[in-house]
């Protein structure tokens, strides 16, 4: 027989004492046919004591003559070894892209980000396997407050409405084969790896089929404003090591910190990711508008009221002139 804390975890083929330590953390003495002798020490929930369970059916007690104790410290070994051999495996990515900032200026008609990296093993040499490469570009997220229209005696008006607590400004994936193919629904959820997946989530309580219909319409309000997109395919990898994709940032791209984010995936399971940050600012005229509006909005929306008015009367003129 082997005592080991319950906590331990260890099972072998004898019996077992598990100790259940006290609240105060007190250990009494082990039963006359328990050795006393340990592998871990804890605490775990239940009565003090120790209890003593009999061995499996056709098992032996092999304890006695120390055969039981070291087969469980080969188990906890060869487990051991078995996670670190494994972790071991796991490659890294190297991402970078081709421009850390992105300038938007008068004239700006958009641009193509350069998203790049390497696949290595920990060591630093070439990872040697077939992984697939997706890379996610996410904009800074902000609520936004979608409206339903309808038609009402042939006049359209503004319906429903709800209000997403958190959706990104701009989304895009590409990846190195379709979605579908490389990892499952669940996975895909969890790391938000497509359109279908993008976690939406309305603030208060919706009907879970207004919910789906809502975010499907901004989902698609965005796709055609050219804000989210989705590029299967596009990766490129290079000798199972070097791959590289292009994502398009139209002009209407919304300023703030971007978030580049590479996964590996093999057999439909994450084995490393890394993040690339990108900034989008405004420059030159377009920022001191931009700053202008944001920092002193009533003065802002005053000056616009002023000009408008200045140029509806300068065009009256015109035309009575004319």
């Amino acid at each position: 027989m082997a005592c080991f804390p319950k906590s331990a975890k260890v099972r072998f083929s004898g019996s077992l004492c598990i100790y259940l330590p006290s609240a105060g953390g007190i250990w009494p003495a082990p039963p006359s046919d328990c050795p006393q002798r340990s592998i871990l020490n804890g605490r775990s929930g239940g009565g003090a004591g120790w209890h003593r369970l009999p061995p499996p059916a056709g098992g032996k007690d092999s304890a006695r003559d120390g055969t039981g104790f070291r087969w469980s410290i080969k188990l906890l070994v060869a487990m051991l070894a078995l996670t670190l051999t494994t972790a071991a495996r796991d490659p890294i990515l190297v991402p970078d892209v081709s421009q850390h900032e992105i300038e938007v200026r008068q004239g700006f008609t958009g641009t193509q980000l350069l998203l790049f990296g390497a696949i290595l093993t920990p060591e630093g040499t070439r990872a040697g396997q077939d992984y697939d490469i997706v890379v996610v570009l996410e904009g800074p997220a902000a609520p936004i407050v979608l409206r339903e229209k309808k038609r009402f005696a042939g006049v359209w008006l503004n319906a429903n409405s709800t209000t997403f607590q958190s959706a990104p400004s701009y989304y895009a994936v590409a990846s190195s084969r379709p979605i579908t193919k490389i990892v499952g629904d669940q996975t895909a959820a969890i790391y938000e790896l497509g359109l279908p997946w993008l976690q939406l989530s309305p603030t208060g309580t919706i009907d879970p089929a207004a919910q789906t219909r809502f975010a499907a319409g901004l989902v698609d309000l965005r796709k055609r404003h050219g804000l989210y997109r989705e590029d299967e395919g596009s990766v490129t990898i290079t000798g199972q090591v070097l791959y590289k994709a292009t994502i398009f940032l139209p002009s209407s791209v919304p300023v703030g910190s971007y978030t580049a984010e590479t996964f590996a995936v093999h057999h439909g399971r994450v084995v490393a990711s890394a993040i690339s940050r990108v900034q989008v600012r405004k420059q030159g005229f377009e920022r001191a508008i931009d700053d202008f509006a944001h920092h002193s909005a009533f003065s802002y929306g005053l000056f616009t009221v002023v000009v408008s008015v200045l140029m509806g009367w300068l065009a009256g003129r015109l035309f009575a002139l004319i």
